[in-house]
Protein backbone atom coordinates (compact mmCIF):
# COMPACT_ATOMS: atom_id res chain seq x y z
CA UNK A 1 0.00 0.00 0.00
CA UNK A 2 1.44 3.31 -1.29
CA UNK A 3 1.53 6.36 1.64
CA UNK A 4 0.91 10.10 1.36
CA UNK A 5 0.93 12.48 2.96
CA UNK A 6 -2.04 15.56 3.26
CA UNK A 7 -2.10 19.07 3.91
CA UNK A 8 -1.86 20.62 7.09
CA UNK A 9 -4.92 21.87 8.77
CA UNK A 10 -5.87 25.58 8.71
CA UNK A 11 -8.01 28.19 9.53
CA UNK A 12 -9.76 30.64 6.89
CA UNK A 13 -7.26 33.55 7.67
CA UNK A 14 -4.49 31.01 6.66
CA UNK A 15 -3.25 29.77 10.00
CA UNK A 16 -2.79 27.02 11.59
CA UNK A 17 -6.00 25.51 14.03
CA UNK A 18 -6.18 26.18 17.87
CA UNK A 19 -5.81 22.86 18.69
CA UNK A 20 -2.46 20.93 18.41
CA UNK A 21 1.02 20.61 18.63
CA UNK A 22 3.44 23.26 20.18
CA UNK A 23 2.87 25.64 17.14
CA UNK A 24 -1.17 25.06 17.76
CA UNK A 25 -1.86 23.30 14.13
CA UNK A 26 -2.31 20.09 12.83
CA UNK A 27 -1.61 18.06 9.91
CA UNK A 28 -3.88 15.09 8.61
CA UNK A 29 -1.97 12.16 7.00
CA UNK A 30 -3.01 9.25 5.01
CA UNK A 31 -1.11 6.17 6.01
CA UNK A 32 -1.45 2.25 6.02
CA UNK A 33 -4.41 2.64 8.45
CA UNK A 34 -6.59 5.24 7.49
CA UNK A 35 -6.16 8.77 7.47
CA UNK A 36 -5.79 10.58 10.79
CA UNK A 37 -5.26 14.72 12.21
CA UNK A 38 -2.60 14.88 14.78
CA UNK A 39 -0.83 17.72 16.46
CA UNK A 40 1.48 19.38 13.79
CA UNK A 41 5.05 18.82 15.51
CA UNK A 42 3.59 17.11 18.58
CA UNK A 43 5.68 16.91 21.90
CA UNK A 44 5.13 13.98 23.50
CA UNK A 45 5.02 11.20 21.42
CA UNK A 46 5.44 7.13 22.22
CA UNK A 47 7.13 5.35 19.52
CA UNK A 48 6.39 1.86 19.05
CA UNK A 49 8.60 0.70 15.66
CA UNK A 50 12.09 0.72 16.20
CA UNK A 51 12.84 1.71 12.27
CA UNK A 52 10.50 4.61 12.83
CA UNK A 53 12.77 5.78 16.41
CA UNK A 54 15.85 5.44 14.03
CA UNK A 55 14.18 8.12 11.90
CA UNK A 56 13.23 10.61 14.98
CA UNK A 57 16.39 9.95 15.41
CA UNK A 58 18.05 10.94 12.87
CA UNK A 59 15.92 13.69 12.47
CA UNK A 60 16.72 15.02 16.27
CA UNK A 61 13.79 14.32 17.41
CA UNK A 62 14.66 12.61 20.56
CA UNK A 63 13.98 14.73 23.05
CA UNK A 64 10.10 14.62 21.71
CA UNK A 65 9.61 10.51 22.63
CA UNK A 66 8.56 10.05 25.74
CA UNK A 67 7.89 6.20 25.48
CA UNK A 68 9.41 3.56 23.78
CA UNK A 69 8.82 -0.83 24.07
CA UNK A 70 11.84 -0.90 26.16
CA UNK A 71 10.41 -4.50 26.98
CA UNK A 72 11.41 -6.02 23.48
CA UNK A 73 14.79 -5.76 22.22
CA UNK A 74 15.98 -2.51 22.06
CA UNK A 75 18.64 -2.55 18.68
CA UNK A 76 22.08 -0.94 20.50
CA UNK A 77 22.44 1.56 18.04
CA UNK A 78 19.34 3.11 19.58
CA UNK A 79 20.52 2.55 23.02
CA UNK A 80 20.22 5.80 24.30
CA UNK A 81 16.26 5.10 24.26
CA UNK A 82 16.63 2.11 26.99
CA UNK A 83 17.34 4.73 29.90
CA UNK A 84 15.13 6.16 32.17
CA UNK A 85 14.37 9.32 30.23
CA UNK A 86 12.18 7.35 28.80
CA UNK A 87 8.96 5.43 29.45
CA UNK A 88 8.82 1.22 29.09
CA UNK A 89 5.78 0.91 27.18
CA UNK A 90 5.82 -2.80 26.86
CA UNK A 91 6.85 -5.16 23.57
CA UNK A 92 5.84 -4.11 20.07
CA UNK A 93 3.45 -6.72 19.74
CA UNK A 94 1.99 -5.81 23.36
CA UNK A 95 1.77 -2.60 24.28
CA UNK A 96 1.21 -1.71 27.97
CA UNK A 97 -1.86 0.58 27.59
CA UNK A 98 -1.95 1.57 31.15
CA UNK A 99 1.70 3.36 30.56
CA UNK A 100 0.82 4.79 27.49
CA UNK A 101 -2.28 6.23 29.26
CA UNK A 102 -0.57 7.81 32.03
CA UNK A 103 2.04 9.30 29.36
CA UNK A 104 -1.31 10.78 27.43
CA UNK A 105 0.81 10.97 24.16
CA UNK A 106 -0.18 13.66 21.53
CA UNK A 107 1.02 10.89 18.98
CA UNK A 108 1.61 7.20 18.86
CA UNK A 109 3.54 5.58 16.28
CA UNK A 110 2.46 2.37 15.28
CA UNK A 111 4.09 -0.06 12.50
CA UNK A 112 5.14 -3.74 11.63
CA UNK A 113 5.11 -5.79 14.53
CA UNK A 114 2.89 -3.33 16.51
CA UNK A 115 0.47 -2.67 13.69
CA UNK A 116 -2.41 -4.92 15.26
CA UNK A 117 -2.16 -2.43 18.02
CA UNK A 118 -3.48 0.78 15.82
CA UNK A 119 -7.55 -0.21 16.53
CA UNK A 120 -7.14 -0.13 19.92
CA UNK A 121 -4.26 2.98 20.32
CA UNK A 122 -6.32 5.31 17.60
CA UNK A 123 -9.81 4.84 19.54
CA UNK A 124 -7.51 6.73 22.68
CA UNK A 125 -4.52 9.03 20.88
CA UNK A 126 -3.80 10.12 18.01
CA UNK A 127 -2.33 6.83 16.02
CA UNK A 128 -0.73 6.81 12.58
CA UNK A 129 0.78 3.26 11.00
CA UNK A 130 4.05 4.02 8.91
CA UNK A 131 4.04 0.09 7.77
CA UNK A 132 4.76 -0.11 4.28
CA UNK A 133 5.02 -3.11 1.98
CA UNK A 134 8.69 -4.60 1.19
CA UNK A 135 8.37 -4.55 -2.71
CA UNK A 136 9.83 -1.56 -4.17
CA UNK A 137 11.80 -1.04 -1.14
CA UNK A 138 13.05 2.49 -1.30
CA UNK A 139 9.72 4.22 -2.91
CA UNK A 140 7.93 2.40 -0.32
CA UNK A 141 10.20 3.57 2.73
CA UNK A 142 10.61 6.97 1.63
CA UNK A 143 6.60 7.54 1.48
CA UNK A 144 6.44 6.38 5.22
CA UNK A 145 9.65 8.40 6.44
CA UNK A 146 8.10 11.67 4.53
CA UNK A 147 4.86 11.40 6.77
CA UNK A 148 6.81 12.39 9.59
CA UNK A 149 8.59 14.68 8.04
CA UNK A 150 5.28 16.22 7.60
CA UNK A 151 4.20 15.78 11.15
CA UNK A 152 7.61 17.09 12.56
CA UNK A 153 7.82 20.25 9.98
CA UNK A 154 10.97 17.84 8.82
CA UNK A 155 10.37 17.39 5.12
CA UNK A 156 13.25 19.07 3.50
CA UNK A 157 15.73 16.99 6.15
CA UNK A 158 13.87 14.09 4.89
CA UNK A 159 14.21 14.59 1.23
CA UNK A 160 17.88 15.31 1.86
CA UNK A 161 18.51 11.66 3.84
CA UNK A 162 16.39 9.93 1.59
CA UNK A 163 18.52 11.67 -1.75
CA UNK A 164 21.61 10.51 0.31
CA UNK A 165 20.32 6.82 0.78
CA UNK A 166 19.18 6.73 -3.17
CA UNK A 167 22.73 7.47 -4.14
CA UNK A 168 24.08 5.63 -2.16
CA UNK A 169 22.06 2.29 -3.20
CA UNK A 170 22.76 3.17 -6.27
CA UNK A 171 25.99 2.93 -6.00
CA UNK A 172 25.77 -0.94 -4.02
CA UNK A 173 23.48 -1.90 -7.37
CA UNK A 174 26.55 -1.34 -9.62
CA UNK A 175 28.36 -4.01 -7.74
CA UNK A 176 25.56 -6.22 -6.66
CA UNK A 177 25.12 -6.64 -10.52
CA UNK A 178 28.18 -7.83 -11.23
CA UNK A 179 28.57 -9.67 -8.07
CA UNK A 180 26.61 -12.99 -9.45
CA UNK A 181 23.88 -15.01 -7.47
CA UNK A 182 22.98 -14.34 -4.01
CA UNK A 183 20.69 -16.10 -1.22
CA UNK A 184 19.23 -14.64 2.08
CA UNK A 185 18.88 -17.37 4.95
CA UNK A 186 17.92 -16.85 8.40
CA UNK A 187 18.77 -19.29 11.10
CA UNK A 188 16.46 -19.73 14.22
CA UNK A 189 16.33 -22.63 16.83
CA UNK A 190 19.11 -24.48 14.28
CA UNK A 191 16.53 -24.21 12.11
CA UNK A 192 16.89 -22.19 8.60
CA UNK A 193 14.70 -20.49 6.44
CA UNK A 194 14.95 -18.45 3.24
CA UNK A 195 13.71 -15.19 2.05
CA UNK A 196 12.96 -13.65 -1.90
CA UNK A 197 12.45 -10.84 -3.31
CA UNK A 198 9.30 -9.75 -1.51
CA UNK A 199 10.48 -10.75 1.34
CA UNK A 200 11.86 -7.50 4.37
CA UNK A 201 15.24 -8.78 3.37
CA UNK A 202 14.06 -8.49 -0.86
CA UNK A 203 15.73 -5.08 -0.75
CA UNK A 204 19.34 -6.84 -1.88
CA UNK A 205 17.74 -8.11 -5.26
CA UNK A 206 15.52 -5.84 -6.03
CA UNK A 207 17.10 -2.56 -5.20
CA UNK A 208 20.68 -3.39 -4.82
CA UNK A 209 20.90 -5.49 -8.17
CA UNK A 210 21.26 -9.11 -6.98
CA UNK A 211 20.29 -11.77 -8.62
CA UNK A 212 18.04 -14.44 -6.72
CA UNK A 213 19.54 -17.77 -6.44
CA UNK A 214 16.40 -19.50 -6.27
CA UNK A 215 13.18 -17.67 -7.77
CA UNK A 216 9.36 -17.72 -6.20
CA UNK A 217 10.47 -18.13 -2.95
CA UNK A 218 7.36 -18.45 -0.38
CA UNK A 219 6.87 -14.56 1.39
CA UNK A 220 6.06 -15.57 4.66
CA UNK A 221 7.25 -13.82 7.90
CA UNK A 222 9.69 -16.36 8.85
CA UNK A 223 10.75 -17.66 5.50
CA UNK A 224 10.64 -20.76 3.87
CA UNK A 225 12.01 -23.70 5.19
CA UNK A 226 14.78 -25.06 3.37
CA UNK A 227 17.73 -27.53 3.45
CA UNK A 228 21.06 -27.55 3.45
CA UNK A 229 21.24 -29.65 0.39
CA UNK A 230 18.87 -27.18 -1.42
CA UNK A 231 21.29 -24.58 -0.07
CA UNK A 232 24.04 -26.44 -2.03
CA UNK A 233 22.09 -27.39 -4.88
CA UNK A 234 21.23 -23.59 -5.36
CA UNK A 235 25.09 -22.89 -5.19
CA UNK A 236 24.84 -18.95 -4.90
CA UNK A 237 27.72 -16.86 -5.27
CA UNK A 238 27.03 -14.80 -2.37
CA UNK A 239 25.07 -16.18 1.14
CA UNK A 240 23.56 -13.38 3.30
CA UNK A 241 22.81 -14.57 7.18
CA UNK A 242 20.40 -13.27 9.92
CA UNK A 243 21.00 -14.91 13.17
CA UNK A 244 17.89 -14.48 14.20
CA UNK A 245 18.46 -15.72 17.59
CA UNK A 246 20.89 -13.23 18.25
CA UNK A 247 18.59 -10.39 16.74
CA UNK A 248 15.75 -11.18 20.07
CA UNK A 249 18.51 -12.09 22.47
CA UNK A 250 18.29 -15.71 22.61
CA UNK A 251 22.30 -15.96 23.77
CA UNK A 252 21.87 -19.47 24.66
CA UNK A 253 21.20 -20.62 20.70
CA UNK A 254 23.30 -22.04 18.50
CA UNK A 255 24.91 -19.03 16.27
CA UNK A 256 24.42 -19.00 12.67
CA UNK A 257 28.09 -19.39 11.79
CA UNK A 258 28.00 -22.87 13.51
CA UNK A 259 24.14 -24.02 12.06
CA UNK A 260 25.95 -23.36 8.85
CA UNK A 261 28.98 -25.08 8.76
CA UNK A 262 28.72 -28.53 7.34
CA UNK A 263 30.23 -29.81 4.12
CA UNK A 264 26.77 -29.19 1.98
CA UNK A 265 27.10 -25.81 2.57
CA UNK A 266 30.68 -25.43 2.47
CA UNK A 267 30.12 -27.07 -0.91
CA UNK A 268 28.84 -23.73 -2.68
CA UNK A 269 30.80 -20.91 -4.23
CA UNK A 270 29.94 -18.42 -1.78
CA UNK A 271 31.70 -21.07 1.09
CA UNK A 272 34.37 -21.37 -0.78
CA UNK A 273 35.46 -17.93 -1.89
CA UNK A 274 34.19 -16.68 1.92
CA UNK A 275 31.65 -14.63 0.59
CA UNK A 276 28.94 -15.23 3.06
CA UNK A 277 28.04 -12.63 4.55
CA UNK A 278 26.27 -11.89 8.24
CA UNK A 279 24.15 -9.35 7.95
CA UNK A 280 23.28 -7.24 11.42
CA UNK A 281 20.06 -8.81 12.82
CA UNK A 282 19.29 -5.53 14.81
CA UNK A 283 19.17 -3.73 11.51
CA UNK A 284 17.87 -5.60 9.15
CA UNK A 285 15.44 -8.19 11.36
CA UNK A 286 14.53 -5.96 14.39
CA UNK A 287 14.52 -2.12 12.96
CA UNK A 288 13.78 -3.13 9.45
CA UNK A 289 14.19 0.51 8.43
CA UNK A 290 14.88 4.44 9.56
CA UNK A 291 16.63 6.86 7.99
CA UNK A 292 20.09 5.80 9.44
CA UNK A 293 19.30 2.72 9.91
CA UNK A 294 18.27 2.05 6.19
CA UNK A 295 21.86 3.99 5.07
CA UNK A 296 23.68 1.42 7.48
CA UNK A 297 22.11 -1.11 6.09
CA UNK A 298 23.02 -0.57 2.17
CA UNK A 299 26.58 0.00 3.47
CA UNK A 300 26.76 -3.26 5.17
CA UNK A 301 25.98 -4.77 2.02
CA UNK A 302 28.20 -2.38 -0.47
CA UNK A 303 31.54 -3.07 1.86
CA UNK A 304 30.72 -6.83 1.74
CA UNK A 305 30.51 -6.65 -2.24
CA UNK A 306 33.73 -4.65 -2.06
CA UNK A 307 36.06 -6.95 -0.70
Amino acid sequence: MALAACSSSSTADGGATADGGSDGGTVTVEHAQGSTEVPADPQRVVVLDFGALDTLDALGLDDQVVGVPQSSPVPDFLSDYKGEKYTDVGTLQEPDLEALARLDPDLVIVGFRSAAAYPELSKTFPTVDITFPYTSFLDSFGESAQILGQIFHKEDEVEAKLAEIDAKAAEVKTQGEAAGTGMVVSTSGGEVTMYGEDSRFGLIFTELGMTDAVQGVENTPHGEVVSFEAIRDANPDWLFVNDRDAAIGQGDAKPAEQVLDNELVAATTAWKQEQVVYLDPQRWYIAQHGLNNVAAMLDEVGQALAR
